[in-house]
């Protein structure tokens, strides 16, 4: 059986990722008090910037993810801009993450590790 995925991408610090890691990279953790959205990105280049220029801000590194999801459920939410024509997300209620979860393909890959220069 052929399932249709999306292909989506997130930046992730380094506290996200250990909770990734935690579960073999299979799921995405539950948002925090305060995160009523999770909001993976359409594309690369914006994932590695919000990477670069706010997880290496906040904690000293940021990480690039990939993971792709079955197409029927990520259909259900549009995607929004949010800047640049680039500035693309789906933003998914933190309520729904389990059924998100559940419909990851495959597992959540590091694609990208960004520093700050000493």
């Amino acid at each position: 059986m052929n399932v249709e995925t999306v292909t989506l991408y997130r930046p992730t610090g380094s506290k996200e990722l250990e909770l990734v890691k935690a579960s073999n990279y299979t799921k995405w953790p539950p948002r925090l008090a305060g995160q009523p959205i999770f909001y993976p990105v359409t594309n690369e280049q914006y994932a590695k910037e919000i990477a670069t220029k706010w997880n290496t801000r906040d904690s000293g590194i940021g990480y690039v993810t990939k993971f792709k999801v079955k197409k029927s459920f990520i259909d259900r939410f549009d995607i929004q801009q949010v800047g640049a024509s680039y500035h693309t997300e789906w933003w998914i209620p933190a309520d729904l993450l389990e059924e998100l979860n559940a419909n990851i393909v495959g597992k959540i890959e590091v694609i990208g590790r960004y520093e700050i220069s000493p």
